[in-house]
């Protein structure tokens, strides 16, 4: 059987990859990596990945930066997609460090690994992040946008990404770096602005906005993301060594747009929206340009953002028991741009 290794699969877009190649690949063996941190969960796994006897599916609970244990798994790789990373950004200020050990020296690791299993693995793929550009300094974002990182989390990500690009340039290994833009859809944390809008509205709560909610973002609906990943992982290797895609749909919208979307899907009161002050390192608009993906291999958004919208909020409404436990985590505490205490 092929093996594909997914670092980080237990995570929001990992876990909804692992459900996609589980789906349209069914002579695939599936081997994920997770630290299981906050953000990661073996419920958002296929119920069969927990069947310890299953020889289609593993699961190993171990750290990204355990060069023995990558060091294996990637040895019985075909595949290696590595999602594996710190992620929230409003966190990332406060406790930075693990974002770099994580997100740079777990890349490292990955990296390394596939350095020394040779012509094992046909394909690596790195998932990158649009944070990595920092704010739009043009109508849309190409591949050859600048790179100012704007958050520590941002910082660290473009790190990564820019080391797996060194390891093409250098010896020639087998990568290719994904940059998706905002991403949205089922199984994402409530730290993430759409689910604690969602759940917000559920419990009969305000909905805060950061700043005057001006800040805009490309979003995503996380199958598409999939979609795009599976893509560049079975392309051509002429097509894809060394090259990057972004994942995009070239639409923005603001965060007070959104929070004024999700009441009217979910029949809530506009008035409910309140304003908090801004966030340090906010990138002002990211509109990503999907052009290169597009022409490449003919992908695009297959999902509008109103009914993307409406299928996240009737996932959120029909697992309350998947949720109710990360309540306390939807506010992280910060000094504010103005010096001021908030809870974001």
């Amino acid at each position: 059987m092929t093996t594909i290794l997914i670092t980080g699969g237990a995570g929001f877009i990992g876990s909804n990859f692992v459900h996609y190649i589980a789906k349209k690949y069914p002579d695939y063996r599936i081997v994920v990596l997770d630290a299981l941190t906050y953000a990661g969960s073996t419920d958002n796994l296929p119920p069969e990945m927990r069947q310890i006897d299953n020889p289609r599916m593993r699961f190993w609970y171990g750290d990204v930066v355990n060069a023995e244990l990558v060091d294996t798994l990637v040895a019985e790789a075909e595949y290696v997609v590595h999602f594996a990373a710190e992620t929230h950004v409003t966190r990332s200020i406060y406790d930075n460090r693990l974002f770099f050990q994580t997100d740079v020296l777990g890349t490292h690791t990955i990296a390394n690994a596939v350095l020394k299993s040779g012509k094992q693995v046909k394909r690596f793929v790195h998932i990158s992040s649009s944070e990595v550009y920092g704010t739009a300094e043009r109508p849309l974002m190409d591949e050859e946008h600048p790179l100012k990182p704007m958050s520590p989390y941002a910082s660290a990500k473009c790190g990564a990404d820019r080391l797996v690009y060194s390891y093409w340039a250098t010896y020639k290994i087998p990568c290719t770096i994904v940059r998706p833009f905002n991403s949205f859809g089922p199984r994402q944390h409530l730290e993430k602005v759409i689910p604690r809008f969602i759940t917000s509205v559920l419990l009969g709560e305000q909905l805060t906005v950061h700043g005057t909610g001006d800040a805009a973002r490309d979003f995503v609906f996380v199958e598409d993301i999939c979609h795009g990943i599976d893509m560049v992982l079975h392309a051509d290797k002429a097509k894809v060594d060394g090259e990057v895609f972004n994942i995009a749909t070239g639409i923005h919208r603001s965060v007070l747009e959104i929070a004024q979307d999700i009441l009217k899907v979910m029949d809530g009161d506009q008035k409910s929206i309140v304003f908090h002050g801004d966030r340090p390192g906010q990138v002002i608009r990211h509109s990503g340009d999907a052009a290169k993906i597009s022409k490449t291999f003919g992908w695009k958004s297959q999902m509008t953002w109103e009914a993307g919208l409406k299928s996240t909020v009737e996932w959120y409404k029909a697992n309350r028991h998947w949720w109710e436990k990360q309540v306390w985590m939807r506010q992280i505490p910060i000094t504010s741009a103005g010096g001021k205490k908030e809870f974001h």
